[in-house]
């Protein structure tokens, strides 16, 4: 789906998947996400009921979006923090690059990273 504006010298439209794009970008860079995640949110706005893996949704609503992103974070970080910073990055990035009022930014933790550990050595 796309988001289409008509102008004076014409029309402009900027797809979901560009909007998926800029919050993607903002998200890789906040301190404390480690990754985007494969999302278990219901599909909306589309003929099948189902659940999507895609990490970043964007749905309309009159020409205001409302973004879900999927995250895990890094084992350590304040989730809370993390997540208002995300929210705030990517409400800023969208609406900076696009022009698109954004009215939430909803967070969903599907996870989280623990720092990659060598395996404990059992002594004999």
């Amino acid at each position: 789906m796309n988001i289409e504006a008509n102008q004076t010298n014409g029309s402009l439209k900027i797809s979901q998947d560009v909007i998926a794009s800029i919050a993607k970008y903002a998200a890789c860079e906040i301190d404390g996400i480690h990754s985007l995640a494969a999302s278990r949110l219901p599909i909306k706005n589309i003929g099948k009921k189902g659940i999507t893996t895609r990490p970043i949704l964007i749905s309309m609503n009159d020409d205001v979006a409302v973004i879900d992103i999927s995250v895990n974070v890094n084992a350590g970080c304040k989730i809370r923090s993390v997540a208002e910073n995300l929210q705030k990055a990517v409400k800023d990035a969208v609406q900076t690059m696009t022009g698109i009022t954004v009215s939430k930014v909803n967070v969903h933790v599907e996870g989280i990273q623990f720092t990659e550990e060598s395996p404990a050595v059992a002594e004999a």
